[in-house]
């Protein structure tokens, strides 16, 4: 037996929950510089979170300290989409997940409204044509 069998051994899946990076208060700097050059220049900001270290606990202390908003919507294409409107207005958590219910990404978006929810102008346009098609039928 070596002197290294004494040593304990903790797997980063067995612990990541209870861990806390240190990245939430740079990452609430960068939510607030966000919210500045949404209001200076109108630019929005999209950060992912799986960019970055950023662990379950993270994820909930975060969670606790934007709040929940008034404003949800739940998108099923290829898998359910969350948006979630934080209690500061224009921040939002967007989480993708697979068919499976599996999380793809989880991303925080500071803009009016997240990309996801806007109509293309493509789309709308052919809503038009529909519409005109059957109109005619009536």
């Amino acid at each position: 037996m070596s002197g290294l069998d004494s040593i304990p051994v903790i797997l980063g899946s067995q612990s990541d929950g209870d861990l806390r990076t240190q990245n939430l208060r740079p990452l609430l700097l960068q939510i607030e510089q966000a919210l500045h050059d949404l209001l200076d220049s109108g630019s929005t900001t999209t950060i992912d979170l799986a960019a970055m270290p950023f662990s379950r606990q993270d994820e909930e202390d975060l969670r606790r300290h934007l709040g929940r908003g008034e404003v949800s919507a739940t998108l099923d294409a290829y898998g359910p989409t969350v948006i979630e409107e934080t209690a500061l207005p224009g921040v939002w958590l967007t989480e993708h997940k697979d068919a499976e219910g599996h999380r793809l990404t989880l991303h925080l978006e500071v803009t009016p409204i997240p990309a996801i929810l806007i109509a293309p102008e493509e789309d709308i346009a052919a809503a038009l044509e529909l519409l005109k098609g059957a109109n005619k039928k009536v």
